[in-house]
């Protein structure tokens, strides 16, 4: 596939190498010599200097010849002109654009998106970093002690991660053993993060203390399944939110719609920001003040909150915030945005529970749009390593009436789950593979190409 990457900065810069290593010949648009020498020098990739939504620059990126077109600079107005243009002048069906300004994803402009017939645009191509982070966020608070949690078959089914201490009661027992052990749990390990490494797991594998495993669990037996791994699962009740920005506010926005029960109060520095953020939520409470100071999180009552949530825009502000909420507040749970990798390592040891990867979320959702083979769904972990995908299984994909065990499923990749009709089954061997089943698959990085080109239609039918 050939794309056009308008934007070099961190985003651009990771997908253009995620799509990169999985072959794709991909060209980046930037207006930054640096960045340009940047991803020149680090990626196997064509780099241009230029504005990404003039269709001269665009000419020059062989736009013409494009299935896809990625526009994710700092500005909305060039990500949604560069669209455009690349749809109208160079024939690109394929865009997709990142939105930040909330105006323009408000309900009463919708008809701007996908309204006169070949704009190029429609809301389901319109990537919203801060609404994904917010709704990101809200599913992991759903499912307290998982590091990761991911709903996929319309909610059916999860994905999470689940980090292993010393009350695990199934470490060194041999995978095979946990249906017997376990036998009316639906439950499957499909990966594990040892020692910054991510691998797909066989029957014959053990689970060590301080593993972080990806396992599939029937909705409604989440609970059950943290019990398994020796995770206490406390509900929050009283949640605290340090910072008041789009990703605050949307995640107060979300409580307050599906948790009604729900205490949420807001810390914001900024006093125009906390005035607006106050207008924006019905039932949270806005505080105006800095949560580095004491008195600011004892006066939002972090002694009896259960959980912090730190989402400003630095990174060091939420490391700190999260280490004075689990010396001030009794058993807390912390949740930190981190995009910079460098703290990626910070994280566990100075106490955060989970951090939340701004980029790696973003990126996700655009992969959505470049996966084949019925792949409706994407979601990177382990900063990148591999990616947990939902997959529709197509009628005439090579390998509908195979089981499991002979489907020829390349090495790195695991079938977790599938839902076929009402049924929920957790995948085994011997477990046959239909048309129209919704598949849940872990795929280390290695793997995709191969698993994508499987899950095709078959050159027979053809």
């Amino acid at each position: 596939m050939r794309v056009v990457v308008c934007g070099a900065g961190e985003v651009g810069y990771h997908v253009a190498d995620h799509l990169a290593r999985l072959g794709h010949d991909v060209t980046v648009i930037d207006r930054s010599p640096r960045l340009v020498r940047r991803i020149s020098d680090l990626l196997e990739v064509r780099a241009i200097e230029g504005h990404a939504s003039d269709p001269a620059v665009l000419e020059q990126a062989q736009a013409a010849d494009a299935d896809l077109l990625i526009a994710v600079t700092a500005l909305d107005e060039v990500n949604l002109v560069a669209c455009q243009v690349a749809h109208t002048l160079f024939d690109i069906t394929e865009v997709v654009a990142r939105v930040r300004n909330p105006s323009y994803l408000a309900p009463r402009w919708q008809r701007l998106f996908g309204g006169p017939p070949g704009f190029a645009l429609s809301t389901d191509r319109i990537i919203s970093p801060e609404a994904e982070v917010a709704g990101a966020i809200f599913s992991s608070l759903e499912v307290p002690g998982a590091s990761l949690s991911l709903r996929f078959a319309g909610g059916r089914v999860r994905a999470l991660g689940l980090s292993l201490g010393e009350e695990c009661p199934v470490v060194e027992t041999p995978l095979r053993q946990l249906t017997e052990l376990f036998p009316d749990l639906a439950v499957r390990v499909m990966a594990v993060e040892r020692e910054g490494r991510l691998q797909a797991v066989t029957s014959d594998d053990q689970l060590l203390v301080g593993d972080t495993i990806y396992i599939v669990v029937q909705d409604d037996q989440v609970e059950r399944a943290l019990a398994a791994f020796g995770i206490e699962a406390r509900p929050a009740r009283d949640l605290i939110i340090v910072g008041g920005g789009e990703v605050g506010v949307g995640l107060a926005r979300l409580m307050e719609r599906h948790h009604r029960d729900m205490h949420v109060k807001i810390i914001e520095k900024d006093e125009d920001r906390a005035a607006f953020a106050a207008d924006q939520v019905a039932r949270s409470v806005v505080l105006n003040g800095d949560a580095l100071q004491i008195d600011i999180l004892k006066e939002a009552g972090i002694e009896n909150a259960d959980t912090l949530v730190a989402v400003t825009n630095l990174d060091q502000a939420n490391i700190l915030a999260s280490l004075l909420a689990r010396h001030l507040g009794e058993d807390i749970r912390t949740l930190a945005l981190i995009s910079r990798e460098a703290f990626a390592p910070l994280v566990h040891e100075v106490g955060i529970d989970v951090r939340i990867d701004p980029r790696a979320i973003t990126i996700s959702s655009i992969l959505r749009h470049i996966r084949r083979g019925g792949i409706r769904k994407v979601r990177t972990i382990a900063d990148g390593k591999g990616e947990i995908l939902e997959v529709r299984l197509l009628e005439h994909a090579r390998v509908v009436h195979k089981r499991i065990r002979e489907a020829g499923l390349p090495t790195g990749v695991v079938i977790g789950a599938i839902v076929r009709g009402d049924e929920i089954i957790i995948a085994r061997p011997e477990t046959p593979l239909e048309a129209g089943d919704t598949l849940v698959i872990f795929a280390e990085r290695d793997a995709l190409r191969a698993l994508e080109n499987l899950l095709m239609v078959d050159a027979v039918f053809y």
